[in-house]
């Protein structure tokens, strides 16, 4: 059986959610913005699409779970509209389980 090659993903703050299961987004979202901290990325846009909203309803979810997450809104005009939520982190390349 061949192994399933993991999926490599720019951290460049701009995570694109419509090549990912649904399923993947509970971990991936997390994982990202972490990636994003330590790489000093406060400002990260999350593109999810504008569909029916039962994934952005999915992420905002999460983003409002998360502890690093000092904000996040809908995109304006010029980052996606309401087919993007635009998330601001808290400063800090240490996860927030170690703060």
């Amino acid at each position: 059986m061949d192994e399933i090659e993991p999926i490599v993903i720019p951290i460049d703050g701009t995570l694109d959610l419509h090549t990912f299961p649904p399923s993947a987004i509970k971990n991936l979202v997390p994982d990202y913005l972490e990636e994003c901290r330590k790489k000093g990325i406060v400002h990260v846009r999350i593109v999810h699409g504008k569909g029916t909203g039962t994934l952005r309803r999915t992420v905002h979810a999460l983003l409002a779970r998360l502890e690093t997450v000092v904000d996040f809104r809908l995109g304006d005009e010029s980052s996606g509209s309401w087919g993007a939520t635009l998330v601001t982190l808290r400063a800090g390349k240490e996860p927030a389980s170690a703060q």
